[in-house]
């Protein structure tokens, strides 16, 4: 499968490390392996998406295997759910691709597919790319997706947005669109630190247009981290644009802080 031009919307195919269309739009296709298709027509600041600083935190909290059980979990729900004759798949949002690289490896196992990552932060991309080379990385925003119209198999969107209607256009009829949101509780007590009155997270019945919900379960589990691990984890997250300095100081001072994980997991059916 190839990517799709996002100026003119036809097939780029892939010569000598660079992307051409038709129309002769160009993509080079970076050292580290990825390809940036965010002109900059589409971008909406000069570095979209998650900056280096919360990338990193992401990474280390991600390293240290605290999310592994929803990593697992997302890994194994797709390969139970995917035919075997499934050969797409994209991990819209997919930051340095910790959950992208596990579902690749796992899905690989009984499938030819094509795994790819897409993310609108390039330093998140590049690290990905250099990270995990069985996985086709670009830089492209999720309401345009630069993949032609019912060309994947599935879709895995975790936390990030992306409208129905592109979805709709670029999922093949029956193919899947697994979502995970946080649950009401989920890391309830990182949010005390930063809220006089904490509210729990609304639980939305979120229902996708042209899609027909095949399962839904949760997650819930507690962590006990060290004070850099509770950092990282605040500094990933969006709260930490309200944390004041003495909240960022008490946390990395902790020697054990108690955190809530709740997560909530769809599966979505094209009709």
């Amino acid at each position: 499968m190839s990517y799709q031009c996002p100026l003119c919307h036809q097939a780029l195919t892939l010569n000598d490390r660079q992307w051409r269309c038709p129309q002769n739009h160009q993509f080079d296709n970076a050292k580290e392996g990825y390809v940036n298709l965010m002109p900059v027509q589409h971008k909406r600041s000069k570095q979209p998406g998650d900056s280096p600083e919360m990338m990193e935190s992401r990474r280390r909290f991600l390293d240290a295997g605290h999310y592994q059980p929803l990593r697992d979990l997302v890994a194994q729900k797709l390969d139970e759910a995917l035919p075997t004759e499934a050969s797409t798949l994209l991990d819209i949002g997919c930051g340095e691709g910790y959950y992208t690289a596990e579902v690749a490896r796992r899905l690989s196992q009984q499938r030819a597919i094509e795994v790819y990552g897409l993310d609108v932060a390039k330093v998140a991309i590049r690290n990905a790319a250099k990270r995990y080379r069985e996985v086709n990385f670009c830089v492209a925003s999720s309401h345009r997706l630069p993949f032609a119209d019912q060309s994947l198999d599935a879709v895995l969107r975790i936390y990030a947005p992306c409208k129905a209607e592109e979805l709709y256009r670029a999922v093949k009829p029956g193919g899947l669109v697994m979502t995970v949101a946080p649950g009401p509780r989920h890391l309830y007590q990182l949010k005390g630190l930063i809220y006089s009155q904490v509210q729990l997270h609304a639980e939305l019945d979120e229902q996708l247009e042209g899609f027909e919900r095949v399962s839904q379960e949760t997650l819930a589990y507690p962590m006990t981290l060290n004070g850099s691990e509770a950092f990282d984890l605040l500094q990933m997250t969006p709260f930490a644009w309200r944390a004041t300095e003495e909240v960022k100081a008490a946390l990395l001072a902790e020697t054990s802080f108690s955190c809530e994980t709740d997560f909530l997991i769809r599966l979505h059916r094209r009709l």
